[in-house]
C-alpha cells in the first residue's frame, strides 16, 4: 500500500513526466520538455503551477526519479529539496529494480528499459517483448522468470522524420498519422506512409526475429505515446499500456505494490 502519496519523475530524452500516485494508483500527470540548462528555480516554478490546489505537498512522502539525462538530475534534486524538504531517490543509485539482468555489461542498461521490464512483468507476467516508443524506439525482452534478457534499439519516429526533414531540401516537416493508402499520391502522402507502414514492418519483422531466435513465443506489451497508433496495424501487439515506464518506477521503490493490479 501507499502511505499518503509519491511522486514519480520520468526523465526522457525529449520529455519528463511528472506522476501523482496514491493508494488508487496513478491520479494526476504532466509533462514538459527536457532541457539540459534548466535551472532548480525553473522547475521549482513549473512543478508548483502544477501542484497549486491539486494536491497538499506535504501528503508526498517519497520522490522517485528514473533519468536517462543525468546532466539534469542535480537541479532536479535540488528543486525538489527545496519544495517537499525531501531527497529524491534516483533509480540506479539510490534504487535498483529488482530485476536478473542478463548481460555482460548491466550497467549499461538504461533505467527506463529497466523500469518497463519490471512493470511488464509484476502487473502482466510471462515472458514478454517490450516496445517503447521514445526518442529511440526499443524492444527489451524478459523470460518468464522476469529476467532481463537485452534487447534491440532502433532510430525513434520523430527523430527519423527529423532527419528527413533535416537532410533533404525539398521534403516537408509533417505530423505522423496513419496515412489512407500506402501507395501515397503526393510527397507529404509517400513521406507519411515511408514512415508508418516503414515502422510496422519494421516492429513486425523485429519480433519475429526475436522470438524465432529465443523460440519462445512472448507476448508484446507498447508503451510510448506512439503506442496505440501503431497497434491499430500491427497484429502483433496485444497490450498498451501508457503508463507503463511511471508504473515500474513506482514498482522499483516497492515492488510490492498492488495499485496498478
Amino acid at each position: 500500500m501507499i502511505d499518503k502519496n509519491i511522486l514519480v519523475v520520468d526523465v526522457g530524452n525529449t520529455n519528463t513526466v511528472f506522476a501523482l500516485i496514491s493508494a488508487k494508483g496513478i491520479y494526476k500527470k504532466w509533462r514538459l520538455s527536457t532541457i539540459t540548462n534548466r535551472t532548480a528555480d525553473e522547475y521549482k516554478i513549473i512543478i508548483d503551477s502544477f501542484l497549486l490546489n491539486k494536491v497538499n505537498k506535504n501528503n508526498i512522502t517519497n520522490i522517485i526519479i528514473s533519468s536517462v539525462v543525468p546532466s539534469v538530475v542535480y537541479e532536479l534534486k535540488t528543486c525538489i529539496r527545496n519544495i517537499f524538504s525531501i531527497d529524491a531517490k534516483i533509480i540506479g543509485t539510490d534504487i535498483i529494480p529488482d530485476i536478473n539482468i542478463l548481460l555482460d555489461r548491466p550497467e549499461e542498461v538504461g533505467a527506463d528499459r529497466l523500469v518497463n521490464s519490471l512493470a511488464a512483468y509484476k502487473l502482466y507476467g510471462g515472458e514478454k517483448i517490450i516496445i517503447d516508443f521514445g526518442t529511440a524506439t526499443t524492444f527489451d525482452v524478459i523470460d518468464g522468470k522476469g529476467s532481463y534478457l537485452g534487447g534491440v534499439i532502433a532510430p525513434g519516429v520523430l527523430l527519423s522524420m527529423d532527419a528527413l526533414d533535416k537532410a533533404t531540401a525539398r521534403l516537408p516537416r509533417i505530423a505522423i498519422s496513419k496515412p489512407k493508402n500506402v501507395i501515397g499520391k503526393n510527397t507529404e502522402e509517400a513521406m507519411k506512409s515511408g514512415i508508418y507502414w516503414g515502422y510496422i514492418g519494421l516492429l513486425e519483422g523485429i519480433i519475429k526475429k526475436i522470438r524465432e531466435d529465443n523460440k519462445l513465443k512472448m507476448s508484446v506489451i507498447a508503451t510510448g505515446g506512439l503506442a496505440p497508433l501503431f497497434k491499430v496495424n500491427s497484429a502483433q501487439i496485444e497490450i498498451v499500456d501508457e503508463d507503463l515506464t511511471l508504473k515500474g518506477i513506482a514498482l522499483s521503490w516497492n515492488s510490492k505494490l498492488t495499485v496498478f493490479n
